[in-house]
């Protein structure tokens, strides 16, 4: 008993010592706690891989292909090592033949596209930036119709990862974040997104142009203001000039059907006998050939806006849902908005479409990429390319409808 009271008497006369040293040891546990918890979606993620590894394959089966454009300049430096740690044990498991292409540069991944041969899957592992080049690359290729039916993956590496919240669970834990992208190529769950070409690059979310999104790119300049930079960037953003709208022209197509979906399974070829009746009533009853028709001419449609931001984007937030046409989603902010509205919206605005706005006024994003503002074509290529998708992920978004 004279121990404690000892040790109770230490602790309350070196009670700064001993507040730093409680401190210390619980930020170190917690950070144990988190590397251990690390260390088990590892184990488990792995464990789940190998069952894919020990699947018999038949003698005239090879082993998949996989290439990998890995930026090792994504999250700042630590994208190589979060792939190193969490993605590659899993696709090796899985007995894959897996191809690492680090890139050196910003651009690099549009060179490698055009010099990337046949593959069975195409995996993008980084961020935004490394997303936009790959796909840039791959339909500028002179033979794109046949490698834009490459199933791609993407596992998200970077800062800022947008596409990644389309095709997996949403975690807060890096780890089981990448872990769950990966395991979903393994599974072979696939779902088709339109892409953006808007010349001369390719985009799977959008542009956006204004004055949130001229906002957006200050906030890191009041880092030091905590959980009030947001709402302090837009507060200065008004002082220097108000109000910020945007003048400009669109011209836009309406909407056209979307035509059926094609099956997924090839249908068995006839038998002999069958093929032998239908050439022969070809070569008697030649088919009649029907006149071409002439196209329809497009009716364009003109309108000038005056907008605080407008931004137009693709319907890649939910691909599972089923749409009647093909078409993009155009959004204006309204210009009569006063400056503590601005404020107050800016602190919860979304940044996940694409404009077309006039030269020389500032500029736009391209999936979060900046560009010189200028006046450009947008034109969708519907469910031009398909990505691995998280089943889970899947489910919740066909809930959703």
């Amino acid at each position: 008993m004279a121990r404690v009271v000892k040790v109770f008497r230490t602790l309350r006369n070196h009670w700064k010592k001993s507040t730093f040293a409680v401190c210390v040891l619980s930020y170190g546990g917690h950070w144990l706690y988190g590397k251990h918890n690390d260390n088990v979606l590892r184990r488990e993620a792995c464990i789940e891989a190998r069952a894919f590894g020990h699947q018999l394959i038949g003698p005239q089966e090879h082993l998949k292909k996989a290439t990998v454009i890995l930026n090792p300049a994504a999250c700042k430096g630590k994208a190589n090592r979060l792939f190193e740690k969490n993605a590659a044990p899993i696709l090796h498991l899985a007995g894959m033949e897996v191809k690492i292409v680090k890139t050196d540069y910003e651009g690099q991944a549009k060179k490698l596209m055009e010099l990337m041969d046949q593959t069975d899957m195409l995996i993008i592992a980084g961020g935004d930036g490394t997303l936009q080049e790959v796909i840039t690359g791959l339909l500028r290729r002179a033979d794109e119709v046949t490698f834009s039916k490459i199933p791609i993956a993407f596992i998200p590496l970077g800062c800022s990862n947008s596409l990644s919240q389309s095709l997996h669970l949403d975690s807060n834990n890096k780890v089981q974040h990448i872990t769950s992208a990966t395991l979903s190529i393994l599974k072979g769950e696939t779902v088709p997104l339109d892409v953006l070409q808007i010349k001369p690059v390719f985009a799977l979310l959008g542009l956006l142009w204004g004055a949130f999104r001229d906002v957006a790119c200050s906030i890191s300049n009041y880092w030091y203001l905590g959980p009030l930079k947001t709402r302090a960037a837009h507060w200065f953003s008004c002082l220097k000039q108000w109000p910020q709208t945007q003048q400009t022209s669109l011209s836009y197509l309406a909407p056209v059907p979307r035509p059926p979906d094609l099956p997924t399974e090839i249908p068995p070829r006839p038998n002999l006998l069958y093929r032998i009746y239908r050439r022969l009533q070809n070569y008697w009853n030649t088919p009649i050939q029907e006149p071409p028709k002439d196209p329809e001419p497009e009716r364009w449609e003109n309108k000038d806006i005056s907008t605080l931001e407008l931004t137009v984007s693709t319907h890649n937030k939910n691909p599972v849902k089923r749409r009647e046409a093909d078409s993009m989603l155009i959004t204006l902010d309204p210009d009569s908005l006063t400056a503590g509205q601005f404020i107050t919206e800016g602190c919860s605005h979304l940044f996940l479409f694409f404009s077309c706005p006039q030269e020389g006024v500032g500029f736009y994003d391209i999936d979060n990429e900046a560009y010189e503002a200028m006046s450009v074509e947008v034109r969708l290529l519907p469910r031009k390319l398909r990505f691995f998708c998280s089943a889970e992920h899947r489910e919740q978004l066909a809930q959703a409808q």
